[in-house]
C-alpha cells in the first residue's frame, strides 16, 4: 500500500493523482490534502477520501473549509507554513505527490525529503530554485525522485536500462503554445483569454501561461539539468505540435529514444506512484495511421526569449535561477491581473535578472531572500514604470 500525501490537490495534477487513487484503493491511501483557496473542491476531496490531515493556506480559510465538510468528520484542519509542513512530513506517508504551484512548493518538498518520503515531483520551481540543494539532500535521504512532469516522466523512462555515461543529449519536446504561429509582432495585442487556449494540454493558469511564454520549457531545462546530471547545453528544446512525443534522449552511439504517448498527464503521473509497475489506467497507445505524422522545429528565441533567459539564469547558477523563478511568477501574476501586456512577460524578468547581484553556491535562506528579492524588485519595476517599458 502506497500511503500518499498530495500538495496540491485541488490543482490539474492533484486531481488526476486523486483520480487514479481512487481507481486502485488496494494501492493507494490517501494520508493528507493541501489546497489554497478553492475550499468547494477540496471539501469534497476530503469527504471522499477521508485524509487525516487537510492544509489551506491560512486561519481564515481553515474555517471555511471546516464549515463546509460534513458532520462528523474525523480529518484534522491545518494552515500555513505549519500546515503544509506537517502534511508533507506525515509520519505513515511513503510518497509525497509535490504538485504546489511556484516556489511555494520548496519548503514542503524539502521537509518531506527530509523526513525520508519518496516525492513524485510535479513542482519543477523545487528543482528550479534550489536543485543542488534538494538533491543533496535526497542522496543524504536516501530517497526517490520520481518526475512527474511529463517530459522529464519521458526522458526517466527511455534512460532505464541504459548507461548514463551513454547519455549524450536530452531532447525536451515543447507544444509550442497557443501562439506558434503568431507573428511576434502581435504579442502586445494577445489578451489573457488568447493565452490561456492551450491547443493540446489541460493545465492550470500558470503554467498555461508559461506555456504559452515558453518560459515552461526554460524551466524544464534547469530542472532536466538537476535531476539527470546534465550541463545545459546537452540539453535541447524542439518544438513539437503533435505533444506525442513526451521527450527523447540521445546516446553517444548516434542512437535516439523516444517515449510516445497522447496528451494525457496521467500517464506520467502513474507511473510515478506505481513506478517500477505499470498500471492499467485506460489510455490507448497512439493511432500513429490517424495522426499522420511528427513535425518538429527549432525554438525560436527572439520570438519566445523566456527560454533563452533560461539557459542564461543556468549559466549564471548560484541565486539566478531563483530570480528568473520568482520574477516570472509575478510577471504571469501582473500578466492575468491585466496589469501588464504579454510581450511585457520577458521583458520584466530580464530587468529583473539583470538587477540582481548573484550568491554563488547560496545556502537554502539566501536562496529564499533571492526569491523575494525577485517578487519585490519585479513588483516596483511595474508600479514604477506602470507595466511600460523602463526606457
Amino acid at each position: 500500500m502506497n500511503e500518499l500525501v498530495i500538495l496540491g490537490a485541488t490543482g490539474s495534477i492533484g486531481r488526476n493523482t486523486l483520480e487514479i487513487a481512487e481507481k486502485f484503493p488496494d494501492r493507494f491511501r490517501v494520508r493528507a490534502l493541501t489546497g489554497k483557496d478553492n475550499f468547494d473542491l477540496l471539501a469534497e476531496q476530503v469527504a471522499r477520501f477521508s485524509p487525516d490531515i487537510a492544509v489551506v493556506y491560512d486561519e481564515n480559510g481553515a474555517g471555511i473549509l471546516q464549515k463546509k465538510l460534513p458532520a462528523g468528520c474525523r480529518t484534522r484542519i491545518l494552515c500555513g507554513d505549519e500546515g503544509y509542513a506537517a502534511a508533507a512530513t506525515h509520519p505513515d506517508a511513503t510518497m509525497v505527490v509535490s504538485a504546489m504551484v511556484g516556489g511555494a512548493g520548496l519548503l514542503p518538498t524539502l521537509a518531506a525529503i527530509e523526513a525520508g518520503k519518496d516525492i513524485a515531483l510535479a513542482n519543477k520551481e523545487t528543482l528550479v530554485m534550489a536543485g543542488s540543494l534538494v538533491m543533496a539532500a535526497a542522496t543524504v535521504a536516501g530517497v526517490r525522485i520520481l518526475p512527474v512532469d511529463s517530459e522529464h516522466s519521458a526522458i526517466f523512462q527511455c534512460i532505464a536500462g541504459n548507461h548514463v555515461k551513454d547519455l549524450e543529449k536530452i531532447v525536451l519536446t515543447a507544444s509550442g503554445g497557443p501562439f506558434l504561429g503568431r507573428d511576434a509582432s502581435g504579442f502586445a495585442d494577445i489578451t489573457v483569454a488568447d493565452a490561456l487556449a492551450h491547443p493540446t494540454w489541460q493545465m492550470g493558469a500558470k503554467i498555461t501561461i508559461d506555456s504559452a511564454t515558453m518560459m515552461n520549457k526554460g524551466l524544464e531545462v534547469i530542472e532536466a539539468m538537476h535531476l539527470f546530471g546534465m550541463p545545459p547545453g546537452a540539453i535541447e528544446v524542439l518544438i513539437h505540435p503533435q505533444s506525442i512525443v513526451h521527450s527523447m534522449v540521445a546516446f553517444r552511439d548516434g542512437s535516439v529514444i523516444a517515449q510516445m504517448g497522447i496528451p494525457d498527464m496521467k500517464g506520467a503521473i502513474a507511473h510515478a506512484l506505481s513506478y517500477p509497475e505499470r498500471l492499467p489506467i485506460g489510455i490507448e497507445p497512439p493511432d500513429f495511421a490517424a495522426i499522420g505524422r511528427l513535425d518538429f522545429q527549432a525554438p525560436d528565441f527572439a520570438k519566445f526569449p523566456c527560454i533563452k533567459l533560461a539557459y542564461r539564469a543556468c549559466e549564471a547558477g548560484g541565486t539566478m535561477p531563483a530570480v528568473l523563478n520568482a520574477a516570472n511568477e509575478i510577471a504571469v501574476a501582473f500578466f492575468l491581473e491585466k496589469k501588464i501586456g504579454f510581450d511585457r512577460i520577458p521583458r520584466l524578468i530580464e530587468e529583473t535578472m539583470h538587477r540582481h547581484r548573484i550568491v554563488s553556491e547560496p545556502a537554502l535562506e539566501e536562496i529564499l531572500s533571492a526569491d523575494r528579492w525577485a517578487r519585490r524588485t519585479a513588483r516596483q519595476i511595474v508600479e514604477t514604470t506602470g507595466g511600460k517599458e523602463t526606457e
